[in-house]
């Protein structure tokens, strides 16, 4: 049997893991290569304990060139083009020929899409970001926090909750949350609405419970950086004296580019097989646009890119042995949500149930915390 290519675009979450899954489950001959824009993989969820000062940031961080090692080629170049009549990814080291192709590109964050965003925010959405803003909480003696979701839609749900109730309980234990306010202004009707109701309010409360204001269905059209303050539309303000933002998110050129992309910019695909409207082409993660019903998309998070990547790789390495393809995606998924002081809540369900997802969001406590601790050190030392 002839040896076979298979083209793995991303260097994230999906990226990694799909390299590896079709590392093991591919013929010893058949090259996998994982095409990377810079070969340090940093754990993004990770992050938000890189701004409370909890970890360091090169503790966080591995090098994708250890991939090597187990049979994957590295490629540290920017993928440029896809030539889909030819198979080919044009990337910033030359071409590359594909059997099959897995584009994990992710989202690119695109902070200059809103106005005064760069000059004002802080991002914990990337670990320079997030180290920034741990000094400026270091240095921070009290006053005006506001947690910023700038634009639908954005990677990790939770992240913005996780980082209102961190900063809430730093504050706390700094004896300064007296003095201060914590805020979060997003354009989401409730907390992590593709949820659901239920989870949506049962998150508002917490926030509620912590003394922590929501601003729901906000659309600011600028950040004035010498004022400090967020200008929303039809004319309010809200003013800060620390900002701490989702920057706007946009599909990465290569998708937009592709034609294969929807409006948006982001990638459609089948629900369930993850394969794109070209041949031998599958998109998973953050890149991908997935309706779920009632106008709702399937959210970008880590556990979907994940999952994902396991099922294209199993049919993947099937129809390349000639067996019918039987792996399926089941739109489940899970994620923790940190509330500072050694505790966190969490949330699993299924994102594909029929007619509405079914989520359910267990109590606060610290087993959960302990839980993604525990997640940690094992997504560190299992995948690079």
């Amino acid at each position: 049997m002839a040896a076979h290519t298979v083209v793995v675009v991303g260097g994230g979450t999906g990226g990694l893991v799909a390299a590896r899954f079709l590392r093991r489950h591919l013929a010893a001959e058949d090259r996998v290569v994982l095409v990377a824009r810079e070969t340090k993989y940093c754990f993004a969820p990770s992050f938000l304990w890189v701004m409370t000062g909890e970890r360091r940031p090169e503790r966080i961080c591995l090098d994708l060139r250890r991939l090597r090692r187990r049979g994957i080629e590295v490629v540290e170049a920017e993928a440029q083009e896809l030539d889909l009549e030819r198979c080919h990814v044009v990337t910033a080291a030359g071409p590359l020929a594909y059997d099959r192709l897995v584009l994990a590109p992710g989202a690119d964050l695109a902070p200059e899409l809103l106005p005064g965003f760069a000059e004002a925010a802080l991002t914990p959405y990337t670990l320079e970001g997030a180290a920034k803003a741990a000094a400026e909480l270091r240095a921070f003696g009290g006053g005006k926090v506001v947690v910023l979701v700038s634009r639908l839609p954005y990677k990790c749900p939770a992240a913005p909750y996780e980082t209102a109730f961190l900063v809430d309980a730093l504050l706390r234990r700094r004896g300064l949350r007296a003095g201060s306010s914590v805020d979060v202004h997003t354009p989401e009707p409730l907390p992590m609405p593709t949820a659901g109701p239920a989870v949506g309010e049962a998150l508002r409360q917490m926030l509620d419970s912590r003394g922590i204001g929501f601003h729901p269905e906000e659309t600011v059209e600028r950040i004035d950086p010498e004022a400090r303050s967020l200008e929303l539309a039809g004319g309010g303000r809200a003013e800060f004296d620390l900002l701490l933002g989702v920057p706007p998110h946009r599909a990465p050129a290569l998708a937009r580019e592709s034609g294969l992309a929807a409006e948006s910019g982001f990638l459609p695909v089948d629900p369930r097989t993850l394969a794109t409207p070209a041949e031998g082409v599958f998109a998973i993660g953050d890149v991908t646009t997935i309706p779920i019903g009632d106008g709702r998309f399937l959210p970008k998070a880590g556990v979907f890119a994940h999952a994902q990547a396991e099922v294209v790789s199993r049919r993947i390495a099937d129809e390349l042995r000639g067996r019918a393809p039987s792996a399926s995606f089941d739109g489940k998924g899970a994620c923790f949500l940190e509330m500072g002081d050694g505790v966190a809540a969490y949330a699993s369900g299924d994102f594909y149930a029929e007619g509405a997802p079914a989520i359910q969001l267990r109590r606060p406590g610290r087993i959960w915390h302990l839980g993604k601790v525990l997640f940690e050190q094992y997504w560190l030392r299992r995948w690079v």
